[in-house]
């Protein structure tokens, strides 16, 4: 096997790893443990550059290179990944010759990514989107946190429970709600930041623990939905920090369109609900809007409904009540899933010309709806 010399040995300190490039290949070098191996940079997963990541020994002894955009693991000796995986890293040939590091010119042993025998993600690779020409799939979002164990009245999820109630009553829509303090995921790690490639569809995250709470947004808002409808109190003149924590892990969307002009969200309609006990309506309209609009949602005219009793109005325990009794909200909610549905009728071509617009019934009773 033909070897090609890279580097001197003395440029490749005891304890350390180098970058080198030979005429065909990237390669990293190690030099641990008084000896010298190769792999190949590029890690075989979403190819993260293996020359930044850090020296990791685990429970079997030996050490491994972890790769700094996700975290998958390499044996510095042999290229393979920890035990429970097949996955090897390129393994090349290394001989120390007169003081210079020479390689073999070919992998000595070629990288390999093992197939699994289910991936619980291939409906989102694959992009099985489960919208037809006359499906009406409306979901909620309800961004609301709270104290599962001792739960209070919010007036943002009544809202959107009603709001899905009235869309399958009215229009035979078929509704889900997601009620994000359920779901069990971590916040977005900032893989976009190592580099724009490290933020993949499925996000990283969900590719490293098949469990991420996150799927369900995935699966649901791409894939399912043909509308969405997300409610969020006002916290501090803010949405709340539920949204925000699902948003960051919704960059993985975006980034589609960035890296791979690939647009996941596409003729699908969004409509928010904000409610809260102080000010700044329009400005949490305005942040949601700009967010979703970057996503490829499309927005009906009106396309939220806004409810708070201003910066004063400390009697909090009134909030309820006081929303209840609203005309206002009663009657909006119903003409925003209206406007929401009727614009996704028409972005599909269904005829909505026999679709009346509902005037509903005030109710001074503890519900929104009928």
């Amino acid at each position: 096997m033909r070897h090609i010399p890279l580097i001197p040995l003395s440029e490749l300190p005891e304890n350390t790893h180098k970058l080198v490039r030979s005429d065909k290949h990237t390669i990293v070098l190690f030099h641990y443990e008084g000896t010298v191996t190769a792999l190949g940079n590029s890690c075989i997963h979403e190819g993260g550059d293996l020359s930044q990541g850090t020296i990791q020994r685990l429970e079997d002894g030996e050490l491994y290179i972890v790769c700094p955009w996700h975290g998958w693991q390499y044996s510095l000796k042999s290229g393979k990944a920890p035990q429970g995986y097949r996955d090897r890293q390129a393994l090349y040939d290394v001989i120390v010759e007169n003081g210079m590091i020479m390689v073999s010119e070919e992998p000595s042993r070629e990288a390999f990514r093992a197939a699994h025998d289910v991936d619980p993600l291939a409906d989102l690779r694959k992009m099985e989107y489960q919208t037809t020409t006359r499906s009406l799939n409306v979901l909620g979002i309800s961004t609301t946190n709270m104290n599962c164990d001792l739960p209070r009245p919010s007036t943002s999820e009544t809202a959107l429970q009603s709001a899905l109630d009235f869309a399958a009553s009215e229009f035979g829509a078929a509704t889900k709600m997601i009620r994000i303090r359920d779901l069990d995921f971590r916040h977005c790690e900032g893989y976009y930041s190592r580099h724009e490639n490290a933020c993949t569809w499925p996000c990283s995250i969900s590719e490293m623990d098949p469990e991420d709470g996150m799927l369900a947004v995935y699966r649901t808002m791409v894939l399912w939905a043909d509308a969405v409808i997300l409610a969020t109190p006002i916290r501090w003149g803010n949405a709340s920090s539920l949204f925000y924590k699902m948003a960051e892990r919704l960059n993985t969307v975006q980034n589609q369109i960035t890296i791979h002009d690939r647009v996941l969200i596409k003729n699908k309609v969004a409509s928010f609900i904000i409610t809260g006990g102080q000010d700044n309506v329009q400005g949490v309209a305005g942040n949601l809007n700009a967010f979703f609009s970057d996503l490829g949602f499309t927005f009906p005219p009106f396309n939220f409904v806004g409810w708070s009793r201003g910066w004063i109005a400390e009697d909090t325990e009134n909030n309820y009540n006081t929303f209840f009794r609203s005309r206002y909200v009663k009657r909006s909610v119903k003409e925003l899933v209206t406007n929401t549905l009727h614009l996704v009728m028409q972005i599909k071509g269904m005829d909505v010309t026999d679709l009346h617009t509902p005037k509903p019934k005030i109710s001074e009773a503890g519900s929104l709806s009928e």
